[in-house]
């Protein structure tokens, strides 16, 4: 890993990005894992160009480092935010939730890498064919939004299948980790429950707190439904999803749930209500069982990586 090409193309001394977390990952918590030698990420989530352009003007006085932004493309704002990444001069872009490929053109034009989040090969290879820099396989033991694939299996059969660098995402939270990723063939890490307790995240204290007691069978995937399931911590608003999906049919199930979903996020992430809110969180929750600094994390895990691999 200290030969990686993602270091190398972005210069950071660390081959890992912090997840993008919408109503989590801002200004404080990308310019902390940026100035620690890795890449921190701005979440742009649903929300509007001109906060998401605070948050970035925000980073550039926290850190001189390059950091990135995440563009949900199913956003009402994407094309704002795509628009805004050129201006703004980001170093790269990450997406999901829909293909960027009309937005490729303008962000090679302003020298911005486009690495995208896939949770398939077959995705991996259409974002390749298209111009992406490096991709992330997103296996399903993360937080958030999940494909089908686990991290193990999906990684390997992503790199074999395309030429640019891949970076894994699902399932890391100590050197362990990212020393089993290096291995799989990936190329750098992204973590994003890890980071929930960093000392830097603003994330609301009875959020960290419930990471930091979680188990490891504490998260649960809900909304398969909806056609975009999400991996959350257990609570009584995790109880009523998993009812309504038991009892009802797809369609009617679906619907019940986007609208007691509706600002989930937010509530929890935000008020601190882990009750009614939506807790996302990945299987490692469990392992992750004190706060830190992003810089003592990245250097705490990285010190066992490389003995690990024998760097």
């Amino acid at each position: 890993m200290k030969k990686s090409k993602i270091k190398e193309m972005f210069g950071v001394e660390y081959p890992i990005m912090q997840g993008a977390m919408a109503w989590i990952a801002d200004s404080s918590l990308a310019a902390a894992v940026s100035n620690a030698g890795g890449l921190g990420i701005i979440a742009g989530g649903n929300a509007p160009a001109d906060i998401v352009k605070e948050e970035i003007r925000k980073t550039k006085e926290l850190t001189n480092k390059p950091f990135g932004l995440n563009i949900m493309l199913l956003s009402p704002f994407a094309d704002d935010i795509a628009k805004l990444a050129c201006d703004e001069k980001v170093a790269f872009v990450t997406t999901g939730a829909g293909n960027p490929s009309k937005y490729m053109e303008m962000w090679k034009a302003a020298g911005i890498k486009v690495i995208p989040v896939v949770p398939s090969v077959a995705l991996a290879i259409g974002m390749e064919r298209i111009g992406a820099d490096a991709v992330i396989a997103e296996g399903l033991e993360s937080g958030g939004h999940i494909g089908k694939l686990t991290t193990m299996v999906l990684t390997p059969q992503v790199v074999d299948a395309v030429n640019i660098p891949v970076i894994a995402a699902g399932g890391i939270a100590d050197g362990r980790g990212i020393a089993a990723a290096r291995m799989l063939g990936a190329d750098a890490v992204q973590l994003g429950t890890k980071f929930l307790v960093a000392r830097e995240c603003t994330v609301h204290e009875k959020y960290k707190e419930k990471v930091l007691k979680a188990s490891d069978i504490d998260t649960v995937e809900t909304g398969r439904c909806t056609g975009h399931p999400v991996r959350v911590l257990r609570n009584p608003l995790t109880r009523k999803i998993l009812k309504l999906e038991s009892e009802m049919d797809d369609k009617s199930a679906a619907c019940e749930i986007e609208k007691i979903g509706m600002g989930a996020l937010r509530l929890a992430a935000r008020e601190g209500d882990v009750i009614n809110g939506s807790v996302m969180a990945g299987q490692i929750a469990g392992m992750v069982c004190k706060e830190q600094t992003a810089k003592e994390m990245i250097e705490e895990m990285f010190k066992q990586a490389y003995e690990l691999l024998g760097e």
